[in-house]
Order: structure tokens, then sequence, then C-alpha cells
């Protein structure tokens, strides 16, 4: 079985972190096939930069994009993104990943990955876990001190979007507006695809800039995030529910209250939402799940009432792909189990 796999980077000014990120990709036991990186006008060293280790590494690319005025996000990063991919043939690789540049992974993460998608031809897309480097880790590394970031295991992390390609161009990849890495997972399921993220000593990675962070600070960030709830369709419920979480997390409180007042802002003022109404009765449906049932229950059972709609697009699963599915535990690391009840065909 083909291993290929391509990592896309959209970067602008990232100068103080990408030396970390390179080194820790190109240091990988599977290291990319292609790796392009997308300069989106950075102002700062990052060019420089860049043009070092490609002269060094030929599976690396850099495509340069003119100054827009500012770190971009949401919609910009997608933009940046899509450049890249327009730089190869997708058919040229088996995965595709989206990968930021303020990450240092450790040095089995794409071969522990590439292993877990080999197990169940159904995972679409997986990460690792995003940590960010404690207050006693001045020096950001794995020796020091790290706080989870407590990401879903329903997920894969927007910071590195691992996907089996074939899944990628099925949901029609990426949406352009914030909450782009929302709807993609929930996208997944629709399409009987499973999304997930793994706890694993492999596969847990250092975010260098903490998830909901913004250039224009943190509270930004989060009320942010709210809008990008309201675009994407969830309900008030869910999104008070959401947040009442999130204000246990640092920065506790206030993290949580700023990205409920960014949704209900954006609700107030009659902003646009995502425009297919199938995809928001399917997140509706399994979001009111998650609050009756728990969110490991219902992505559980949602995972396997879409197993027919998987099946009729790609043929029935072997024996020990469907145990796969059901979460069985022979191997290091397992994926979320599957279950019944929401069966709700693609768009």
């Amino acid at each position: 079985m083909s291993r290929r796999y391509c990592l896309i980077s959209p970067v602008r000014d990232e100068a103080e972190f990408a030396r970390r990120t390179l080194d820790s990709v190109l240091n990988q036991t599977e290291p990319p096939t292609k790796w392009v990186v997308v300069d989106d006008g950075s102002t700062d060293d990052t060019p420089a930069i860049l043009d070092e280790y490609a002269k060094k590494h030929p599976c690396l690319q850099v495509v340069r994009r003119t100054n827009a005025g500012g770190r971009r996000v949401g919609p910009g990063v997608i933009e940046a993104f899509y450049e890249g991919y327009r730089a190869i043939d997708p058919q040229d690789y088996d995965y595709v990943c989206k990968i930021d540049m303020d990450l240092d992974l450790p040095p089995g993460y794409f071969e522990t990955l590439i292993n877990q998608m080999e197990r169940n031809p159904r995972f679409g897309t997986c990460s690792g876990k995003p940590y960010y480097p404690g207050a006693d880790n001045p020096a950001k590394d794995f020796t020091g001190s790290l706080v989870s970031e407590k990401c879903g295991d329903e997920m894969s992390v927007g910071m590195i979007k691992f996907y089996r390609r074939a899944c990628f161009e099925e949901i029609g990849g990426f949406v352009s507006q914030v909450m782009w890495d929302g709807i993609d997972c929930h996208r997944c399921r629709m399409h009987g695809w499973i999304a997930c993220s793994w706890e694993h000593d492999d596969l847990r990675f250092i975010h260098l800039r903490p998830m909901g962070s913004s250039q224009k600070g943190i509270f930004t960030g989060r009320q942010r995030h709210g809008f990008g709830q309201w675009f994407m369709g969830t309900s008030l419920a869910y999104m008070t529910a959401s947040a009442l979480y999130r204000m246990t997390r640092p920065p506790a409180v206030l993290g949580g209250a700023s990205m409920w007042w960014g949704f209900v802002k954006a609700m107030a003022q009659s902003k646009p939402r995502y425009e297919d109404l199938t995809f928001r009765r399917f997140l509706r449906r399994y979001q009111w799940m998650c609050l009756l049932r728990g969110k490991p229950n219902a992505t559980r059972l949602v995972n396997e009432a879409q197993t027919p709609v998987w099946i009729e697009a790609h043929g029935p699963l072997r024996n020990d792909d469907a145990l796969a599915t059901r979460n069985r535990k022979d191997t290091e690391i397992t994926g979320p189990p599957a279950g019944a009840v929401l069966g709700v065909p693609p768009a």
C-alpha cells in the first residue's frame, strides 16, 4: 500500500517558530513526499528561512504570495492553502495534510498516523493532540511541562489536518470561512468517514501559539470562534454548553465568555450561515445527541449509523475493518468506536 503524503503550509511572519516546525517535520521517521509552503506575504525573516531549507531539502517547495496587509485567519488561511494545493497534482499522493508553521512534532508523528489510517479504511481525517508549553517551560520543548488544549476525540485539529486524499475530495475540501476546521469533520461523518484525534506519546505535539489566540489578542480569537460556530449552524443551547465548559479552561471564565459573546453577537446581527441546510440539520441532530448522551457516545452512534453511506460509496468493509470500526482494543491506539441512530445521507 502506498504511503505517499503531501504537506501544505500557509505561513506568514513565522520566523519565531519556523525552524522548530521545519526541523521536526524533516526529521520524521517517515518524512513527507512533498511539502509545499505558501508564504503569504511575510515581512519578517520567514522567506529567508524557507529559502535556506528549500536549498537543502528537495521535497520542500516554496510558493510566494503578495503581501495582503497582515496575518489573515479563517478565509485567508484557506485561500493560501489552496494556492499550495493548486501547485500539486493531488492524484500523486495518498494523503494530504494542512499543517501550520508553529508546531513541534515528535519524530514518529506521521508514521504513526499512516499506520492508524491503514488499520481502518473509514478513517478519513485524523491528528494527534496539541499541547502548549506551561508557565515553567521557558524552552517550550518536550522536556518541560505541557498543558493539553483539550481537543475532542471526534475531530482532527485545525493546525495539523491529516487527510486521506479520497476523503478530502469527497467532502469538497475546506470551506473558506471561520470554522472550516469544524465543518470538514462533520462533513466527513455525513459521508460515512470517521474523523478523530488520538492521545498517544508519538502523536502528542507542541502548539507554540495557543489555540484560539489572535494577532489582536486571545479574546478576539475566542470571539471569532463564537462567530464561526454561528456560521457553521450550531444551536444556542449547544454553544452555551460549550462556552460553559471552555470557561473551566485557560483563560478561565473569560475565554468561554468571549466565545459565547461572539456567537450571540453574530446571532443578533443575523450574520450569514453556512448555506448547506442538509449539513446544518445533520449538525444539529448530532449536537443534541452530544448534549443528551455525551459526545463520545453520540459520536459512536453517528459513526455506526453512517456506515451504510460509506459502504454504498466505497464497497463492503472486510471483517477486520468492521472490527476496527467497533474499536477493537488489540493495538496501541484505538479509533473512535461506532454505534447507530442518525441516518442522514450526505448532500
